[in-house]
C-alpha cells in the first residue's frame, strides 16, 4: 500500500503570524533534500557537525551540572540530584545511579547571566568554544529560569536546536530519511494508520500545522529503523539500516526479543510522542531523528512490546505521590484509584496527551535538559495541583479520567521542589526506571 506522498504546499500549516517566516520556509509537511542552510539558523546537519567538531565525545561522556533551584524553592539549600546522563553506557549509567545524590548540595542560582538568551542564541548559531559542559550547563539554567522564548503558539526558532542538543541526537542525512520513506508500507502500517487520525484529534493547533500524512510518513519510518534493528526470527540474514542511514548493529539500547509479529514492533503511545516534535520542528527529517533517539537513547524500556519501563514508571507514581503528600496518596488508595487506572497516557507520552500542546513544549524543554524520568515527579505535581478538588470528592475517578489542563510553569516549580524529598533508593529507581 503506497504511502501518502509528501505535500508540495504548506500554506494551509503556516500560522497567519507574520513572524513565523520559520515554519514558512520549511514545515513540518516537506521533504527536501535541499535543505537551506541560510534559513533561519543552521541546518541540522551543520549544527550538529559544529557540535561534533569542538568534541562531542566529551558531550556524550561529561557529567551532567546539578539541578538548580529556583529562588521560590523551599528554605535551606536542598540537596541535589544530578540528572541521569541519558547519552552514557549501560556500564556507566550503574555507577551513575551510584553517585546521583552522595555528598551533593544545591547550588541556590540566584539568576542567570545577564545576556543569557543572548549568549544561548550565540550558542546555538556558532557551537561552543571549548567549554562544552559550561554551556550545557548555560542551555540548561537558561531553559529553567528564562524559559525558550516562544509566541502564543509555543512556536520558538531555537527550541528545535536546543532540543537536538540536549538529547544527543546525532547528524542524519537527508536523503536516509527520504530511502526510508521511498521503502514503502512497513509491517506495521496498518497499526500505524490506524492510531495516526486521532493523535491530538482535538488539538487546533496541531491539526492546523501538521497533516496527518506526515505523521504517517514519520511513523512509518521509525517502524522501518526499529525493525531493522530487531532480531528477526529468520534465519537468513537481512541488511540493516541505522536512524542516521548507515550500516548498523542492533542497538544494545532496544534489545528486543524475537516476534513473529513484524508489527510488533510499532507500539501505543509512539505517535502521541512524535506529535510535539513535528509540531516545533522545521522539517520531517528533524522529528524523525528526534523521535527515534528519544526511544532508542532515552526511553528504550517504553520502546520494548511489554512496556516494562511504563509499568514501573506507573508504579513510582503511587510510591512518589505517597511520600509527597501521604494524605492525598491514602485518599485515592481508599477509592482504589492506583497511577495504573489514571496516569498510564501521562507515563507513556511524557504527558504529551494533556493540553494545551504550548505548555507541553515548555515541560518538554525542562525533562530533556534535567532528565525524562522527571515526568513521574511532574504527574504528581499535577495531582497537588488538584489537591483539593479530588480531596473534596468521595469517589475522584470521574475528575481523574482526563487530568486538567498543563500548567507547566507550576508542574516545573513543584517537580524541583520534590527532588529532594525522594528517599535514595527510590531515587535510583526513577532514574532506571526508563532503561
Amino acid at each position: 500500500m503506497p504511502l501518502p506522498a509528501p505535500s508540495s504546499t504548506t500554506a494551509h500549516l503556516s500560522s497567519p503570524r507574520s513572524t513565523r517566516t520559520l515554519r514558512k520556509l520549511q514545515s513540518a509537511q516537506a521533504l527536501s533534500s535541499n535543505y537551506n542552510a541560510a534559513a533561519n539558523g543552521p541546518s541540522l546537519i551543520s549544527q550538529q557537525r559544529q557540535l561534533q567538531h569542538h568534541g562531542s565525545a566529551i558531550l556524550r561522556d561529561a557529567a551532567l551540572p546539578p539541578v538548580p533551584i529556583l529562588a521560590a524553592a523551599p528554605q535551606g539549600q536542598l540537596r541535589n540530584r544530578l540528572r541521569a546522563d541519558s547519552e552514557s553506557t549501560a556500564g556507566d549509567m550503574t555507577n551513575s545511579l551510584a553517585v546521583q545524590r552522595k555528598g551533593a548540595m544545591a547550588k541556590k542560582i540566584v539568576g542567570a547571566d545577564v545576556n543569557s538568551k543572548e549568549d544561548v542564541e550565540v550558542l546555538i548559531r556558532q557551537g561552543p568554544k571549548g567549554d562544552l559542559s559550561g554551556s550545557l550547563d548555560l542551555l540548561r539554567r537558561s531553559v529553567l529560569l528564562d524559559g525558550l522564548e516562544a509566541d502564543s503558539d509555543g512556536m520558538s526558532q531555537l527550541r528545535i536546536y536546543i532540543w537536538l542538543i540536549l538529547l544527543n541526537c546525532p547528524p542524519l542525512r537527508t536523503d536516509a530519511y527520504l530511502a526510508l520513506i521511498h521503502r514503502g508500507a512497513s509491517p506495521a502500517y496498518a497499526k500505524i494508520r490506524n492510531d495516526t487520525f486521532r493523535t491530538l484529534a482535538t488539538d487546533p493547533l496541531f491539526k492546523r500545522r501538521v497533516s496527518e500524512a506526515s505523521l504517517i510518513r514519520l511513523l512509518n519510518a521509525l517502524a522501518w529503523t526499529l525493525h531493522d534493528a530487531h532480531p528477526a526470527p529468520s534465519p537468513a540474514p537481512h541488511p540493516t539500516t541505522s536512524a542516521t542511514g548507515s550500516p548498523s548493529k542492533p542497538s544494545p539500547a532496544l534489545a528486543l526479543p524475537p516476534t513473529a509479529d513484524p508489527a510488533s514492533i510499532y507500539l501505543q503511545g509512539m505517535n502521541v510522542l512524535s506529535a510535539p516534535f513535528l509540531y516545533a520542528a522545521r522539517s520531517e527529517a528533524e522529528a524523525y531523528i528526534l523521535t527515534h533517539h528519544l526511544l532508542t537513547a532515552h526511553l528504550p524500556a517504553y520502546a520494548q512490546p511489554t512496556m516494562p519501563g511504563v509499568h514501573r514508571g506507573l508504579a513510582l507514581v503511587d510510591r512518589c505521590l505517597a511520600i509527597i503528600d501521604p494524605k492525598l496518596a491514602a485518599h485515592l488508595a481508599a477509592a482504589a484509584l492506583t497511577a495504573s487506572i489514571y496516569a498510564f497516557p501521562s507515563v507513556l507520552t511524557l504527558c504529551a496527551c494533556t493540553p494545551p500542546l504550548p505548555e507541553v513544549l515548555y515541560l518538554w524543554d525542562f525533562l530533556f535538559a534535567y532528565g525524562v524520568h522527571l515526568n513521574i515527579l511532574a504527574i504528581v505535581a499535577q495531582l497537588v495541583l488538584m489537591r483539593e478538588e479530588i480531596l473534596a470528592l468521595e469517589r475522584p475517578g470521574g475528575l481523574l479520567r482526563g487530568l486538567p489542563k498543563l500548567r507547566a510553569k507550576e508542574v516545573v516549580t513543584l517537580v524541583v521542589s520534590f527532588v529532594p524529598r525522594v528517599p535514595e533508593g527510590m531515587w535510583a529507581e526513577l532514574v532506571g526506571h526508563v532503561r
